[in-house]
């Protein structure tokens, strides 16, 4: 058939239909050739292809999905921000050369259930001495309660030391070790805040962590803000987790409970 025999519908659908072919054509050779092109021309090309949608879609009025990209380190910050009052710096009292009484650094604790027990280092939370912890809420004695055999110690939050300050914290949410997987970010939150790469349970079943003794004390947490456990000194086993924590805390609650005649 001539072309110049069609009529004026013939010749719209023949528009569309060689459009609607062209289309296509164009789409694989677009795919193609950004498969081939380097990262350098790719990502701004798809940066003003995103814009473009977006664009499009507020002004037609079209319900739009949007993909929102979260980076490592803003659910590093995030992390930190939701547990940063749950942390305490330790202090206690000791004697200088001079028989002065003044205190020295004992590392860091956090806040391990609402009625103010903090977990700290048994290497340096060790004889029933007397404490002080910190925060930003103020300073307050702490009573020594317990050490474990895993490596920790249990303080338990007293008056202020000003007698104005009220002592405010958060206590972490737990998280489950088993669950880590190897290459998830761990984070360190003591003195300073470090972070290592997950590489899977050593053979006492916990995280071979590189720790300071500014750190030991520290809060280990996973990227949800979730506490995994207790950075200890170097040498110790630098690492005890949150079960055994849980567990002895729960144990320690028990012995101290008097039983009802």
């Amino acid at each position: 058939m001539d072309i110049k025999e069609l009529n004026k519908t013939q010749l719209i659908l023949l528009a569309v239909l060689l459009s609607f072919v062209t289309s296509i054509a164009t789409g694989i050779t677009t795919v193609t050739l950004m498969q081939q092109a380097p990262a350098s021309f790719t990502t701004p090309v798809n940066r003003v292809v995103q814009q473009t949608i977006e664009k499009i879609q507020q002004v037609e009025g079209k319900t739009v999905t949007q993909t929102v990209v979260v980076k490592e380190e803003d659910l590093v910050v995030d992390a930190i921000a939701k547990n940063k009052s749950a942390l305490f710096s330790i202090t206690k009292e000791t004697q200088d050369v001079d028989g002065k009484t003044i205190e020295v650094g004992a590392g860091r604790g956090y806040a391990i259930s609402t009625n103010g027990t903090i977990v700290a280092d048994a290497a340096l939370v060790l004889d029933k001495e007397v404490y002080y912890v910190k925060n930003d809420s103020g300073k307050f004695k702490a009573d020594f309660v317990s050490t474990d055999k895993s490596g920790f110690s249990f303080l338990k939050i007293g008056a202020s030391v000003n007698g104005t300050d009220k002592v405010a914290f958060v206590v972490p949410a737990f998280g489950d070790l088993s669950k880590m997987k190897i290459g998830q970010q761990v984070i360190l939150l003591g003195s300073t805040v470090s972070s290592s790469i997950f590489e899977g349970l050593n053979a006492n079943k916990g995280i071979d962590l590189n720790v300071s003794k500014t750190n030991a004390g520290g809060l280990v947490l996973n990227l949800d803000g979730e506490a995994l456990g207790i950075a200890l000194s170097p040498d110790a086993t630098s690492f005890a987790s949150i079960k055994s924590i849980t567990d002895a805390l729960s144990a320690s609650t028990t012995a101290t409970t008097p039983k009802v005649q």
